[in-house]
Protein backbone atom coordinates (compact mmCIF):
# COMPACT_ATOMS: atom_id res chain seq x y z
CA UNK A 1 0.00 0.00 0.00
CA UNK A 2 1.10 3.45 -0.81
CA UNK A 3 1.69 5.87 1.98
CA UNK A 4 -0.84 8.65 1.24
CA UNK A 5 0.90 11.38 3.17
CA UNK A 6 4.14 10.73 1.31
CA UNK A 7 2.27 10.68 -1.95
CA UNK A 8 0.62 13.94 -1.05
CA UNK A 9 3.96 15.56 -0.15
CA UNK A 10 5.52 14.32 -3.37
CA UNK A 11 2.56 15.68 -5.30
CA UNK A 12 2.87 19.05 -3.63
CA UNK A 13 6.63 19.15 -4.32
CA UNK A 14 6.01 18.27 -7.97
CA UNK A 15 3.33 20.95 -8.22
CA UNK A 16 5.65 23.52 -6.72
CA UNK A 17 8.43 22.55 -9.10
CA UNK A 18 5.99 22.81 -12.03
CA UNK A 19 4.80 26.26 -10.95
CA UNK A 20 8.38 27.50 -10.59
CA UNK A 21 9.33 26.08 -13.96
CA UNK A 22 6.21 27.64 -15.58
CA UNK A 23 6.98 31.02 -14.03
CA UNK A 24 10.52 31.09 -15.35
CA UNK A 25 9.41 29.86 -18.78
CA UNK A 26 6.73 32.57 -19.02
CA UNK A 27 9.10 35.29 -17.80
CA UNK A 28 11.59 34.29 -20.47
CA UNK A 29 8.84 34.50 -23.19
CA UNK A 30 7.65 37.91 -22.02
CA UNK A 31 11.18 39.30 -22.05
CA UNK A 32 11.65 37.98 -25.54
CA UNK A 33 8.41 39.67 -26.72
CA UNK A 34 9.33 42.96 -25.03
CA UNK A 35 12.65 42.90 -26.74
CA UNK A 36 11.02 42.35 -30.11
CA UNK A 37 8.53 45.22 -29.44
CA UNK A 38 11.27 47.62 -28.45
CA UNK A 39 13.18 46.76 -31.60
CA UNK A 40 10.03 47.36 -33.74
CA UNK A 41 9.37 50.71 -32.05
CA UNK A 42 12.96 51.77 -32.55
CA UNK A 43 12.73 50.90 -36.26
CA UNK A 44 9.50 52.93 -36.58
CA UNK A 45 11.05 55.92 -34.84
CA UNK A 46 14.05 55.74 -37.13
CA UNK A 47 11.81 55.62 -40.25
CA UNK A 48 9.66 58.54 -38.99
CA UNK A 49 12.74 60.58 -38.23
CA UNK A 50 14.13 59.87 -41.67
CA UNK A 51 10.83 60.85 -43.39
CA UNK A 52 10.51 64.01 -41.27
CA UNK A 53 14.00 65.04 -42.31
CA UNK A 54 13.11 64.49 -45.96
CA UNK A 55 9.86 66.50 -45.58
CA UNK A 56 11.74 69.27 -43.82
CA UNK A 57 14.30 69.46 -46.62
CA UNK A 58 11.53 69.57 -49.25
CA UNK A 59 9.63 72.36 -47.36
CA UNK A 60 12.83 74.40 -47.00
CA UNK A 61 13.57 73.94 -50.68
CA UNK A 62 10.02 75.03 -51.69
CA UNK A 63 10.20 78.05 -49.36
CA UNK A 64 13.52 79.11 -50.88
CA UNK A 65 12.07 78.77 -54.39
CA UNK A 66 8.98 80.86 -53.39
CA UNK A 67 11.24 83.52 -51.81
CA UNK A 68 13.33 83.68 -54.98
CA UNK A 69 10.18 84.02 -57.13
CA UNK A 70 8.65 86.76 -54.94
CA UNK A 71 11.96 88.60 -54.86
CA UNK A 72 12.17 88.57 -58.66
CA UNK A 73 8.58 89.86 -58.94
CA UNK A 74 9.28 92.58 -56.38
CA UNK A 75 12.44 93.61 -58.21
CA UNK A 76 10.51 93.83 -61.45
CA UNK A 77 7.75 95.92 -59.82
CA UNK A 78 10.36 98.23 -58.24
CA UNK A 79 12.04 98.69 -61.62
CA UNK A 80 8.64 99.51 -63.22
CA UNK A 81 7.83 101.98 -60.46
CA UNK A 82 11.23 103.64 -60.81
CA UNK A 83 10.73 103.95 -64.57
CA UNK A 84 7.27 105.46 -64.03
CA UNK A 85 8.59 107.92 -61.44
CA UNK A 86 11.40 108.89 -63.80
CA UNK A 87 8.91 109.48 -66.60
CA UNK A 88 6.67 111.60 -64.35
CA UNK A 89 9.69 113.60 -63.16
CA UNK A 90 10.63 114.35 -66.76
CA UNK A 91 7.04 115.49 -67.50
CA UNK A 92 6.96 117.68 -64.38
CA UNK A 93 10.28 119.23 -65.32
CA UNK A 94 9.04 119.91 -68.85
CA UNK A 95 5.86 121.51 -67.50
CA UNK A 96 7.80 123.62 -65.05
CA UNK A 97 9.96 124.87 -67.89
CA UNK A 98 6.87 125.65 -70.01
CA UNK A 99 5.20 127.34 -67.02
CA UNK A 100 8.28 129.49 -66.41
CA UNK A 101 8.24 130.56 -70.07
CA UNK A 102 4.54 131.43 -69.89
CA UNK A 103 5.05 133.30 -66.64
CA UNK A 104 7.80 135.37 -68.26
CA UNK A 105 5.51 136.11 -71.23
CA UNK A 106 2.64 137.07 -68.89
CA UNK A 107 4.85 139.42 -66.93
CA UNK A 108 5.94 141.08 -70.16
CA UNK A 109 2.33 141.36 -71.34
CA UNK A 110 1.23 142.70 -67.94
CA UNK A 111 3.85 145.40 -68.13
CA UNK A 112 2.69 146.29 -71.65
CA UNK A 113 -0.93 146.39 -70.51
CA UNK A 114 -0.07 148.61 -67.57
CA UNK A 115 1.56 151.04 -69.99
CA UNK A 116 -1.51 151.00 -72.21
CA UNK A 117 -3.81 151.40 -69.18
CA UNK A 118 -1.88 154.46 -68.03
CA UNK A 119 -2.08 155.86 -71.56
CA UNK A 120 -5.85 155.15 -71.67
CA UNK A 121 -6.36 156.92 -68.34
CA UNK A 122 -4.52 159.95 -69.66
CA UNK A 123 -6.64 159.97 -72.85
CA UNK A 124 -9.85 159.49 -70.82
CA UNK A 125 -8.97 162.45 -68.61
CA UNK A 126 -8.34 164.58 -71.69
CA UNK A 127 -11.62 163.39 -73.26
CA UNK A 128 -13.59 164.16 -70.08
CA UNK A 129 -12.08 167.61 -69.93
CA UNK A 130 -12.94 168.20 -73.60
CA UNK A 131 -16.49 166.82 -73.02
CA UNK A 132 -17.05 169.17 -70.10
CA UNK A 133 -15.93 172.14 -72.22
CA UNK A 134 -18.22 171.11 -75.09
CA UNK A 135 -21.13 170.55 -72.69
CA UNK A 136 -20.68 174.01 -71.18
CA UNK A 137 -20.51 175.53 -74.68
CA UNK A 138 -23.69 173.66 -75.76
CA UNK A 139 -25.57 174.75 -72.63
CA UNK A 140 -24.49 178.33 -73.31
CA UNK A 141 -25.62 178.17 -76.95
CA UNK A 142 -28.92 176.28 -76.25
CA UNK A 143 -29.87 178.33 -73.24
CA UNK A 144 -30.79 175.23 -71.12
CA UNK A 145 -29.04 172.75 -68.87
CA UNK A 146 -28.20 169.17 -69.81
CA UNK A 147 -30.84 167.76 -67.43
CA UNK A 148 -33.55 169.90 -69.02
CA UNK A 149 -32.50 168.82 -72.52
CA UNK A 150 -32.38 165.18 -71.39
CA UNK A 151 -35.90 165.37 -69.93
CA UNK A 152 -37.30 166.89 -73.14
CA UNK A 153 -35.58 164.19 -75.20
CA UNK A 154 -36.85 161.38 -72.93
CA UNK A 155 -40.43 162.65 -73.09
CA UNK A 156 -40.27 162.85 -76.86
CA UNK A 157 -38.77 159.36 -77.16
CA UNK A 158 -41.34 157.92 -74.74
CA UNK A 159 -44.18 159.45 -76.69
CA UNK A 160 -42.84 158.14 -80.00
CA UNK A 161 -42.12 154.70 -78.53
CA UNK A 162 -45.59 154.54 -76.94
CA UNK A 163 -47.20 155.32 -80.29
CA UNK A 164 -44.95 152.93 -82.22
CA UNK A 165 -45.56 150.14 -79.72
CA UNK A 166 -49.32 150.58 -79.91
CA UNK A 167 -49.23 150.58 -83.72
CA UNK A 168 -46.99 147.51 -83.75
CA UNK A 169 -49.19 145.63 -81.27
CA UNK A 170 -52.25 146.47 -83.35
CA UNK A 171 -50.60 145.24 -86.54
CA UNK A 172 -49.40 142.01 -84.92
CA UNK A 173 -52.77 141.31 -83.35
CA UNK A 174 -54.62 142.04 -86.58
CA UNK A 175 -52.33 139.70 -88.52
CA UNK A 176 -52.61 136.98 -85.88
CA UNK A 177 -56.37 137.27 -85.73
CA UNK A 178 -56.65 137.02 -89.49
CA UNK A 179 -54.79 133.72 -89.43
CA UNK A 180 -56.15 132.25 -86.19
CA UNK A 181 -59.74 133.40 -85.82
CA UNK A 182 -61.20 131.34 -88.65
CA UNK A 183 -59.29 128.19 -87.71
CA UNK A 184 -60.10 128.51 -84.02
CA UNK A 185 -63.76 129.28 -84.76
CA UNK A 186 -64.05 126.22 -86.97
CA UNK A 187 -62.42 123.91 -84.43
CA UNK A 188 -64.44 125.17 -81.46
CA UNK A 189 -67.77 125.22 -83.31
CA UNK A 190 -67.15 121.72 -84.63
CA UNK A 191 -66.28 120.48 -81.16
CA UNK A 192 -69.41 122.03 -79.63
CA UNK A 193 -71.63 120.65 -82.38
CA UNK A 194 -70.25 117.15 -81.89
CA UNK A 195 -70.78 117.29 -78.14
CA UNK A 196 -74.27 118.35 -77.10
CA UNK A 197 -74.41 117.05 -73.53
CA UNK A 198 -77.41 117.49 -71.23
CA UNK A 199 -76.82 119.32 -67.97
CA UNK A 200 -78.94 118.87 -64.86
CA UNK A 201 -78.93 121.52 -62.13
CA UNK A 202 -79.15 120.16 -58.59
CA UNK A 203 -79.48 121.89 -55.24
CA UNK A 204 -78.49 120.99 -51.72
CA UNK A 205 -81.95 119.67 -50.78
CA UNK A 206 -84.08 116.72 -51.86
CA UNK A 207 -87.82 116.39 -51.37
CA UNK A 208 -89.41 113.03 -50.53
CA UNK A 209 -93.15 112.71 -51.15
CA UNK A 210 -95.28 111.13 -48.40
CA UNK A 211 -98.51 109.17 -48.90
CA UNK A 212 -100.16 111.21 -46.12
CA UNK A 213 -99.33 113.62 -43.31
CA UNK A 214 -99.68 110.88 -40.69
CA UNK A 215 -96.42 109.45 -42.00
CA UNK A 216 -94.55 112.50 -40.60
CA UNK A 217 -95.29 111.38 -37.04
CA UNK A 218 -94.09 107.85 -37.75
CA UNK A 219 -90.88 109.22 -39.27
CA UNK A 220 -90.29 111.36 -36.18
CA UNK A 221 -91.05 108.43 -33.84
CA UNK A 222 -91.58 108.39 -30.13
CA UNK A 223 -89.66 111.29 -28.59
CA UNK A 224 -87.93 111.77 -31.95
CA UNK A 225 -85.89 108.55 -31.83
CA UNK A 226 -86.61 107.57 -35.45
CA UNK A 227 -85.59 110.89 -36.98
CA UNK A 228 -82.47 111.05 -34.77
CA UNK A 229 -81.47 107.54 -35.84
CA UNK A 230 -81.96 108.40 -39.52
CA UNK A 231 -80.03 111.66 -39.25
CA UNK A 232 -77.17 109.99 -37.35
CA UNK A 233 -76.91 107.05 -39.75
CA UNK A 234 -76.94 109.20 -42.91
CA UNK A 235 -75.35 112.48 -41.77
CA UNK A 236 -78.14 114.66 -43.19
CA UNK A 237 -80.76 117.01 -41.75
CA UNK A 238 -84.43 116.06 -42.07
CA UNK A 239 -86.76 119.05 -42.23
CA UNK A 240 -90.34 118.16 -41.34
CA UNK A 241 -92.49 121.29 -41.44
CA UNK A 242 -95.96 122.33 -42.56
CA UNK A 243 -95.30 121.40 -46.18
CA UNK A 244 -98.14 118.97 -46.99
CA UNK A 245 -97.16 115.36 -47.69
CA UNK A 246 -93.44 116.11 -48.08
CA UNK A 247 -90.20 115.79 -46.13
CA UNK A 248 -87.10 117.81 -47.04
CA UNK A 249 -83.62 116.24 -46.84
CA UNK A 250 -80.86 118.83 -46.52
CA UNK A 251 -77.11 118.16 -46.86
CA UNK A 252 -74.15 119.60 -48.72
CA UNK A 253 -72.84 116.10 -49.47
CA UNK A 254 -74.98 114.85 -52.39
CA UNK A 255 -74.00 111.20 -51.81
CA UNK A 256 -75.27 111.28 -48.24
CA UNK A 257 -78.40 113.07 -49.40
CA UNK A 258 -79.04 110.40 -52.00
CA UNK A 259 -78.51 107.61 -49.43
CA UNK A 260 -80.98 109.28 -47.08
CA UNK A 261 -83.54 109.77 -49.86
CA UNK A 262 -83.41 106.12 -50.96
CA UNK A 263 -83.51 104.83 -47.38
CA UNK A 264 -86.49 107.06 -46.49
CA UNK A 265 -88.42 106.00 -49.59
CA UNK A 266 -87.79 102.31 -48.77
CA UNK A 267 -88.96 102.86 -45.18
CA UNK A 268 -92.12 104.59 -46.37
CA UNK A 269 -92.88 101.75 -48.79
CA UNK A 270 -92.15 99.11 -46.14
CA UNK A 271 -94.19 100.86 -43.43
CA UNK A 272 -92.09 99.50 -40.57
CA UNK A 273 -90.20 102.47 -39.17
CA UNK A 274 -88.08 101.89 -36.08
CA UNK A 275 -84.36 102.35 -35.31
CA UNK A 276 -83.27 98.82 -36.19
CA UNK A 277 -85.19 98.89 -39.47
CA UNK A 278 -83.82 102.36 -40.25
CA UNK A 279 -80.22 101.18 -39.87
CA UNK A 280 -80.94 98.15 -42.06
CA UNK A 281 -82.49 100.32 -44.81
CA UNK A 282 -79.63 102.82 -44.64
CA UNK A 283 -77.10 100.02 -45.22
CA UNK A 284 -79.12 98.78 -48.20
CA UNK A 285 -79.31 102.33 -49.56
CA UNK A 286 -75.53 102.75 -49.19
CA UNK A 287 -74.92 99.56 -51.17
CA UNK A 288 -77.38 100.72 -53.82
CA UNK A 289 -75.71 104.14 -54.10
CA UNK A 290 -72.28 102.46 -54.30
CA UNK A 291 -73.55 100.39 -57.22
CA UNK A 292 -74.97 103.51 -58.86
CA UNK A 293 -71.63 105.28 -58.39
CA UNK A 294 -69.72 102.38 -59.93
CA UNK A 295 -72.17 102.14 -62.83
CA UNK A 296 -71.99 105.91 -63.42
CA UNK A 297 -68.19 105.76 -63.56
CA UNK A 298 -68.23 102.78 -65.93
CA UNK A 299 -70.82 104.54 -68.11
CA UNK A 300 -68.56 107.61 -68.31
CA UNK A 301 -65.64 105.38 -69.35
CA UNK A 302 -67.87 103.75 -71.97
CA UNK A 303 -69.14 107.09 -73.33
CA UNK A 304 -65.61 108.44 -73.74
CA UNK A 305 -64.26 105.11 -75.04
CA UNK A 306 -61.30 105.12 -72.64
CA UNK A 307 -59.69 102.04 -71.12
CA UNK A 308 -57.13 101.16 -68.49
CA UNK A 309 -58.31 103.67 -65.87
CA UNK A 310 -57.73 102.50 -62.29
CA UNK A 311 -60.92 101.14 -60.61
CA UNK A 312 -60.58 103.65 -57.75
CA UNK A 313 -60.55 106.51 -60.26
CA UNK A 314 -63.62 105.00 -61.94
CA UNK A 315 -65.37 104.99 -58.57
CA UNK A 316 -64.40 108.63 -57.98
CA UNK A 317 -65.76 109.51 -61.42
CA UNK A 318 -69.06 107.96 -60.39
CA UNK A 319 -69.12 110.06 -57.20
CA UNK A 320 -69.00 113.18 -59.37
CA UNK A 321 -72.48 112.28 -60.60
CA UNK A 322 -73.72 113.69 -57.29
CA UNK A 323 -71.46 116.77 -57.40
CA UNK A 324 -72.45 120.10 -58.94
CA UNK A 325 -70.52 123.31 -59.63
CA UNK A 326 -72.52 126.49 -60.27
CA UNK A 327 -75.46 124.16 -60.89
CA UNK A 328 -73.52 122.20 -63.52
CA UNK A 329 -73.22 118.45 -62.97
CA UNK A 330 -69.50 117.78 -62.64
CA UNK A 331 -69.59 114.29 -64.21
CA UNK A 332 -71.51 115.50 -67.27
CA UNK A 333 -69.15 118.49 -67.44
CA UNK A 334 -66.11 116.16 -67.34
CA UNK A 335 -67.54 113.96 -70.09
CA UNK A 336 -68.24 117.04 -72.20
CA UNK A 337 -64.71 118.37 -71.64
CA UNK A 338 -63.33 114.96 -72.65
CA UNK A 339 -65.30 115.01 -75.92
CA UNK A 340 -64.41 118.64 -76.66
CA UNK A 341 -60.71 118.09 -75.99
CA UNK A 342 -60.72 114.94 -78.11
CA UNK A 343 -62.39 116.65 -81.08
CA UNK A 344 -60.02 119.62 -80.96
CA UNK A 345 -57.01 117.28 -80.62
CA UNK A 346 -58.17 115.38 -83.70
CA UNK A 347 -58.48 118.63 -85.67
CA UNK A 348 -54.99 119.73 -84.61
CA UNK A 349 -53.31 116.34 -85.08
CA UNK A 350 -52.58 115.91 -81.36
CA UNK A 351 -52.98 112.79 -79.19
CA UNK A 352 -56.76 112.26 -79.07
CA UNK A 353 -56.72 109.54 -76.38
CA UNK A 354 -54.45 111.58 -74.09
CA UNK A 355 -56.61 114.70 -74.50
CA UNK A 356 -59.84 112.77 -73.78
CA UNK A 357 -58.31 111.02 -70.76
CA UNK A 358 -57.03 114.28 -69.28
CA UNK A 359 -60.38 115.97 -70.01
CA UNK A 360 -62.33 113.24 -68.25
CA UNK A 361 -60.08 113.29 -65.15
CA UNK A 362 -59.42 117.06 -64.95
CA UNK A 363 -61.99 117.64 -62.15
CA UNK A 364 -61.50 114.29 -60.36
CA UNK A 365 -60.41 116.19 -57.24
CA UNK A 366 -63.94 117.54 -56.79
CA UNK A 367 -65.10 114.01 -55.85
CA UNK A 368 -63.33 114.26 -52.47
CA UNK A 369 -62.48 117.96 -52.08
CA UNK A 370 -64.83 118.14 -49.06
CA UNK A 371 -62.86 115.30 -47.38
CA UNK A 372 -59.25 116.31 -48.20
CA UNK A 373 -57.49 119.62 -47.62
CA UNK A 374 -56.47 121.59 -50.70
CA UNK A 375 -57.90 122.78 -54.00
CA UNK A 376 -59.57 120.32 -56.35
CA UNK A 377 -56.70 120.90 -58.81
CA UNK A 378 -54.04 119.80 -56.31
CA UNK A 379 -56.17 116.92 -55.03
CA UNK A 380 -56.87 115.73 -58.59
CA UNK A 381 -53.18 115.81 -59.55
CA UNK A 382 -52.26 113.88 -56.37
CA UNK A 383 -54.93 111.25 -57.09
CA UNK A 384 -53.73 110.81 -60.67
CA UNK A 385 -50.14 110.48 -59.44
CA UNK A 386 -51.20 107.99 -56.76
CA UNK A 387 -52.92 105.72 -59.28
CA UNK A 388 -50.00 105.97 -61.75
CA UNK A 389 -51.55 108.04 -64.51
CA UNK A 390 -49.45 109.39 -67.38
CA UNK A 391 -47.24 112.37 -66.43
CA UNK A 392 -48.85 114.45 -69.20
CA UNK A 393 -52.32 113.64 -67.81
CA UNK A 394 -51.15 114.73 -64.34
CA UNK A 395 -49.78 117.98 -65.79
CA UNK A 396 -53.03 118.64 -67.69
CA UNK A 397 -55.03 118.19 -64.46
CA UNK A 398 -52.69 120.49 -62.53
CA UNK A 399 -52.65 123.12 -65.31
CA UNK A 400 -56.33 123.30 -66.29
CA UNK A 401 -56.84 126.41 -64.13
CA UNK A 402 -53.43 127.92 -64.92
CA UNK A 403 -51.82 127.01 -61.58
CA UNK A 404 -48.82 125.48 -63.39
CA UNK A 405 -47.46 125.77 -66.91
CA UNK A 406 -48.91 123.25 -69.41
CA UNK A 407 -46.28 120.89 -70.82
CA UNK A 408 -48.23 119.63 -73.83
CA UNK A 409 -50.71 120.70 -76.48
CA UNK A 410 -53.26 118.35 -74.92
CA UNK A 411 -53.03 120.24 -71.59
CA UNK A 412 -53.82 123.50 -73.39
CA UNK A 413 -56.76 121.83 -75.17
CA UNK A 414 -58.12 120.64 -71.80
CA UNK A 415 -57.96 124.25 -70.55
CA UNK A 416 -59.86 125.44 -73.62
CA UNK A 417 -62.42 122.63 -73.43
CA UNK A 418 -63.02 123.33 -69.73
CA UNK A 419 -63.61 127.02 -70.47
CA UNK A 420 -65.94 126.20 -73.38
CA UNK A 421 -68.00 123.77 -71.33
CA UNK A 422 -68.24 126.12 -68.34
CA UNK A 423 -68.91 129.27 -70.38
CA UNK A 424 -71.53 127.77 -72.67
CA UNK A 425 -74.84 129.67 -72.20
CA UNK A 426 -77.03 127.86 -69.69
CA UNK A 427 -74.26 125.57 -68.48
CA UNK A 428 -73.92 127.23 -65.08
CA UNK A 429 -75.87 129.43 -62.80
CA UNK A 430 -74.96 131.67 -59.93
CA UNK A 431 -76.84 133.55 -57.27
CA UNK A 432 -78.26 136.97 -58.07
CA UNK A 433 -76.17 138.57 -55.35
CA UNK A 434 -72.88 137.18 -56.71
CA UNK A 435 -73.92 138.07 -60.24
CA UNK A 436 -74.58 141.72 -59.31
CA UNK A 437 -71.32 141.93 -57.35
CA UNK A 438 -69.39 140.62 -60.33
CA UNK A 439 -70.94 143.18 -62.67
CA UNK A 440 -70.25 146.02 -60.22
CA UNK A 441 -66.64 144.86 -59.79
CA UNK A 442 -66.22 144.70 -63.56
CA UNK A 443 -67.50 148.26 -64.09
CA UNK A 444 -65.49 149.51 -61.09
CA UNK A 445 -62.24 148.25 -62.61
CA UNK A 446 -63.02 150.01 -65.89
CA UNK A 447 -63.89 153.33 -64.17
CA UNK A 448 -60.60 153.26 -62.21
CA UNK A 449 -58.59 154.14 -65.35
CA UNK A 450 -58.02 157.71 -66.52
CA UNK A 451 -59.85 158.83 -69.64
CA UNK A 452 -62.86 156.51 -69.18
CA UNK A 453 -66.11 158.40 -69.71
CA UNK A 454 -68.62 155.58 -69.14
CA UNK A 455 -68.80 151.80 -69.29
CA UNK A 456 -71.46 149.08 -69.47
CA UNK A 457 -71.24 145.41 -68.44
CA UNK A 458 -73.33 143.45 -70.96
CA UNK A 459 -73.85 139.86 -72.11
CA UNK A 460 -74.37 138.69 -68.51
CA UNK A 461 -70.97 140.04 -67.56
CA UNK A 462 -69.13 138.36 -70.42
CA UNK A 463 -68.42 141.69 -72.14
CA UNK A 464 -67.68 145.20 -70.93
CA UNK A 465 -67.96 148.16 -73.29
CA UNK A 466 -65.90 151.19 -72.32
CA UNK A 467 -66.34 154.62 -73.91
CA UNK A 468 -63.31 156.89 -73.48
CA UNK A 469 -62.89 160.63 -73.78
CA UNK A 470 -61.38 161.32 -77.22
CA UNK A 471 -59.44 164.34 -75.99
CA UNK A 472 -57.70 162.25 -73.28
CA UNK A 473 -57.08 158.95 -75.11
CA UNK A 474 -55.88 158.68 -78.72
CA UNK A 475 -56.46 155.77 -81.09
CA UNK A 476 -53.22 154.04 -80.13
CA UNK A 477 -53.98 154.52 -76.45
CA UNK A 478 -57.26 152.59 -76.69
CA UNK A 479 -55.34 149.40 -77.38
CA UNK A 480 -53.02 149.94 -74.42
CA UNK A 481 -56.00 150.78 -72.18
CA UNK A 482 -57.81 147.59 -73.21
CA UNK A 483 -54.75 145.52 -72.35
CA UNK A 484 -54.32 147.15 -68.94
CA UNK A 485 -57.99 146.60 -68.08
CA UNK A 486 -57.73 142.94 -69.11
CA UNK A 487 -54.72 142.47 -66.83
CA UNK A 488 -56.59 144.02 -63.89
CA UNK A 489 -59.65 141.82 -64.50
CA UNK A 490 -57.54 138.65 -64.69
CA UNK A 491 -55.68 139.59 -61.52
CA UNK A 492 -58.59 140.73 -59.31
CA UNK A 493 -61.68 138.81 -60.45
CA UNK A 494 -62.91 135.22 -60.58
CA UNK A 495 -65.31 134.38 -63.39
CA UNK A 496 -66.29 131.42 -65.58
CA UNK A 497 -65.18 131.50 -69.21
CA UNK A 498 -63.81 134.76 -70.56
CA UNK A 499 -64.69 138.46 -70.57
CA UNK A 500 -64.45 140.61 -73.69
CA UNK A 501 -63.13 144.15 -73.10
CA UNK A 502 -64.31 146.53 -75.84
CA UNK A 503 -62.81 150.06 -75.70
CA UNK A 504 -64.59 152.63 -77.93
CA UNK A 505 -63.21 156.05 -78.89
CA UNK A 506 -65.50 158.32 -80.86
CA UNK A 507 -65.00 161.89 -82.07
CA UNK A 508 -68.06 163.90 -83.13
CA UNK A 509 -68.12 167.27 -84.85
CA UNK A 510 -71.45 169.10 -84.47
CA UNK A 511 -72.39 172.37 -86.21
CA UNK A 512 -75.73 174.09 -86.76
CA UNK A 513 -76.75 175.80 -89.99
CA UNK A 514 -78.76 178.91 -89.34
Amino acid sequence: MLNWPIVAIIALIALAIGLVAGYFYRKNGMEKKIGQTEEFVANMLEDATHKAEEKKKEAVLEAKEEIIRLKSELDKEVRDRRNEVSRLERRVNQREEAFDKKLDNLEAREEALNDKYREAERLEAEANEMHDRQKQELERVAGMTADEAKQILIERIQKDAYHDAAVMVREVEAKAKEEADKRARDIVSLAIQKCAADHVAETTVSVVALPNDDMKGRIIGREGRNIRTLETATGVDLIIDDTPEAVIISAFDPVRREVARIALEKLIMDGRIHPARIEEMVEKAKREVDNQIREAGEQAIFETNLHGIHPELVKLLGRMRYRTSYGQNVLRHSIEVSHLAGVMAAELGADVTLAKRAGLLHDIGKAIDHEVEGTHVTIGADLAKKFRENDLVINAIAAHHGDVEPKSVEAVLVQAADAISAARPGARRESLENYIKRLEKLEGIAYSFDGVETCYAIQSGREVRIIVKPEDVNDAGTLILAREIVKRIEKEMEYPGQIKVNVIRETRAVEFAK
